[in-house]
């Protein structure tokens, strides 16, 4: 997994790990989420790739969009 920069700060998120179809994202808690294209659909994940890179946005973004997409476990 990549350390997510946090740029803000604030975030909750300390690493993800983008894969062709997913992305997995490590809560500071210690808890992993995986979204994929399959349950959150391919233009989220897509925009989630982007900001987890950039460092800032991607806790935001997953509280107003896919909060309850997640693969289930």
């Amino acid at each position: 997994m990549q350390r997510y920069s946090n740029r803000s700060g604030d975030s909750g998120i300390t690493a993800y790990e983008a894969g062709p179809d997913y992305i997995l994202v490590q809560f500071r808690s210690g808890t992993s989420y995986r979204y994929s294209y399959a349950r959150a659909g391919q233009v989220h994940v897509e925009q989630m790739k982007i900001l987890a890179a950039s460092g800032r946005g991607l806790s935001g973004y997953i509280s107003k969009y896919v909060h309850d997409l997640a693969d289930p476990r």
